[in-house]
């Protein structure tokens, strides 16, 4: 895998969760998250669009950021599964947002570093954004754990539907090594370590034994995604080329 290759799969996991985020927007328990989701949501298709447009550059066939958000089918998207469980509720969405934020936080630490002058921008940008995501998503889970009997067992059983999709989060490309992007399996002990902290005070069981689902980055996505994308990307294939 090349790295326009690698970026695109970077992308690909940030719109999605952006989008999903979105779809709170109007629906959100209080005013203040009515506002926060949509925030975070801004900062994830951000990183995306900068993300898309670099992987565009480098494959030099042409595609823009809007071309590769709007015009591959589900098959062709190359992101997580974790990033396209659909909401459901909002312990889930807030443990689902914490989980990837754990994960991107050292990540784009790491990305500092890179010898991509781009990547090193995003990730400039992108790991301050995804410290306050890892605060606000945190304070949720605790609050919710550590809740009333409900929201424990809510939060709970977020963990027990989410915890399987997060061992795809590690799964090496290609390009680690080169210096452009940062080893994916090298951040397993950060965002162990910054789970199981916030896990410890949501009173929260950290799952040892849960199986772990992929696929997503080999375009086997599940009937959700296809869903999402069919409702984000009708305007535009309706209206191709449209300007505003």
């Amino acid at each position: 895998m090349a790295l326009p290759d690698a970026l695109l799969e970077l992308a690909d996991d940030h719109l999605v969760l952006g989008h999903r985020l979105s779809e709170w927007c109007g629906h959100a328990p209080m005013l203040e998250e009515d506002l926060a989701m949509p925030n975070m949501a801004l900062d994830l298709i951000g990183t995306a669009r900068s993300l898309y447009t670099r992987a565009g550059e480098l494959e030099g066939k042409g595609r823009t950021e809007d071309d590769l958000a709007y015009f591959r089918g589900e098959r062709d998207y190359r992101n997580i599964l974790l990033v396209e469980r659909p909401n459901n509720d909002f312990a889930q969405t807030m443990l689902r947002q914490l989980y990837f934020a754990a994960f991107m936080e050292p990540y784009w630490q790491a990305a500092l570093d890179s010898t991509d002058d781009v990547v090193r921008g995003v990730a400039g940008k992108a790991v301050k954004e995804v410290a306050y995501h890892i605060r606000h998503a945190g304070e949720w889970v605790i609050r919710l754990g550590d809740g009333t009997e409900e929201s424990a067992e809510r939060m709970q059983e977020a963990v027990l539907d989410l915890h399987p999709y997060t061992g795809e989060l590690f799964d090496e490309g290609s390009v680690e090594g080169e210096g452009a992007l940062p080893s994916r399996a090298a951040m397993h002990g950060a965002w162990e370590a910054t789970m199981k902290d916030i896990f410890a005070q949501a009173l929260l069981d950290w799952p040892e034994e849960l199986g772990q689902m992929r696929g997503g980055r080999t375009g086997q996505h599940g009937e959700q995604l296809g869903h999402m994308l069919a409702e984000m990307q009708s305007l535009a294939r309706a209206h191709p080329g449209a300007v505003w």
